[in-house]
């Protein structure tokens, strides 16, 4: 989809400098498409699938109408093409600005966007008022316009190619560990999926055998509750392991958990008088613990 962007941006360039050789008897229809030229745009943005699609499909019927408008014969098609052209800049405007403030905290270039917007707003302003009554003012709205909205398409699909780049880097290239637990994951799924599914029952309280858990060991070994996605399963089971080690006995420290102080650890013994002085140490505390009224 950046790649259409990117495509769209180099016409309205292209359409910047046409407009510019124009003859004055030649702006109502070439405004007309123009408008045309920018709903499609705005479709073609709606199918990017950004979070604000609905409002380029939105923007896409208002700006099809508004072109469709232009091109119907008038006896003042002067005005009126001044007149829609600066309401296309208007909503085109602020509805940049609104987008703009919006992703200020995802996107880097939203200043840039809301600098485009505001700049169209003002276009559109002075091209829908009483100033712009020469040839000459509006062909340079019309070039303007072309100008900006080739600057907001191709910093859009330069922004869409490097978001897209950045997410399947971050997919594919998968760090080592992650990538064996997706695997480990993954078989696991399998063969839930391919077990039969059993009925449900309920572990007895005090339960710490394999006999004694049918919920997470039933007849045979295999079998899920019905229901069960492989998540709740996986969880439930780790739950219920945890609680068998708890009553058996063994216990120690999580992932993560602070481990005890260091530095009352004994000295290691790396050489041979370290090592002599250790085991005359031990054979005076064994000493004293045989004859107990010894000093």
């Amino acid at each position: 989809m950046w790649g259409f962007l990117m495509f769209a941006g180099a016409a309205w360039l292209a359409i910047a400098w046409a407009v510019m050789r124009l003859e004055p008897a030649d702006i109502a229809t070439v405004a007309g498409p123009m408008i045309l030229f920018g709903a499609v745009c705005e479709l073609l943005r709606t199918l990017a699938g950004t979070r604000t699609w609905w409002l380029n499909a939105g923007l896409t019927v208002i700006f099809a109408a508004t072109g469709a408008a232009v091109l119907v014969p008038d006896e003042s098609s002067f005005t009126t093409a001044a007149a829609l052209t600066g309401w296309y800049l208007m909503v085109r405007g602020a509805v940049d600005v609104a987008v703009g403030i919006m992703t200020r905290g995802a996107d880097r270039v939203w200043s840039l966007v809301v600098t485009i917007g505001v700049l169209e707003t003002g276009l559109g302003y002075f091209s829908a008022g009483p100033f712009a009554r020469s040839t000459d003012l509006i062909v340079v709205t019309l070039g303007a316009l072309a100008v900006l909205r080739a600057v907001a398409d191709l910093v859009t699909s330069l922004r869409l190619r490097e978001v897209a780049h950045t997410t399947r880097k971050d997919v594919l290239q998968l760090p080592p560990e992650r990538s064996e637990g997706l695997t480990g994951y993954s078989a696991g799924r399998a063969d839930f999926e391919a077990t039969p599914v059993r009925a449900r029952h309920r572990a007895p309280e005090g339960a710490s055998t394999k006999k004694d858990l049918p919920s997470v060991y039933p007849a045979g070994g295999v079998g899920h509750i019905p229901g069960d996605t492989y998540h709740e399963h996986v969880v439930r089971t780790t739950a219920d392991l945890d609680a068998m080690l708890v009553q058996a006995g063994i216990t120690g420290p999580r992932a993560g958990a602070k481990q005890p102080d260091q530095t009352d650890l004994p000295q290691v013994p790396d050489t041979p008088e370290i090592a002599a002085d250790a085991e005359s140490a031990s054979a005076g505390r064994s000493s004293r613990d045989d004859h107990p009224g010894n000093p």
